[in-house]
């Protein structure tokens, strides 16, 4: 199942200088709760579409690598930010999913597809 191999990367790899977090994504409807009816319906004033997660197209786990920079940039550590997008089997990235690891890894971030935990370690930089 999808969020047990989400689960475990986080539980394997986000911890230390890795920090992940789980983006949810999807829309909704937000408003004034009302009441829920006897048939499960639920009735909001002034309802409204919402939509929630980092955008369209984003990782399903996100966070950073720490990372220490180059000694003639005097030492200092830096955040990497990285995007993993979780798939099993054989489901393949959406195109607006491949956009945003693309856009991560073009602006000097970690980002790929994990199928697996030592696939997210290989995306983070975390295996030799």
């Amino acid at each position: 199942m999808i969020g047990d191999l989400q689960n475990n990367i986080l539980l394997a790899l986000g911890r230390g200088e890795v920090r992940l977090f789980r983006n949810h994504t999807g829309k909704g409807w937000t408003g004034h709760f009302v009441q829920t009816t006897p048939d499960g319906y639920t009735i909001l004033k002034n309802a409204r579409p919402t939509t929630f997660g980092l955008c369209v197209g984003g990782s399903d786990l996100v966070g950073w690598r720490t990372t220490q920079i180059t000694p003639d940039m005097l030492g200092r550590t830096v955040a990497v930010f990285s995007a993993i997008e979780v798939k099993e089997g054989t489901r393949r990235a959406r195109a607006n999913q491949r956009s945003f690891l693309d856009a991560v890894r073009d602006a000097g971030g970690n980002a790929g597809i994990a199928r697996a935990i030592d696939d997210a370690a290989a995306i983070l930089g975390l295996l030799p």
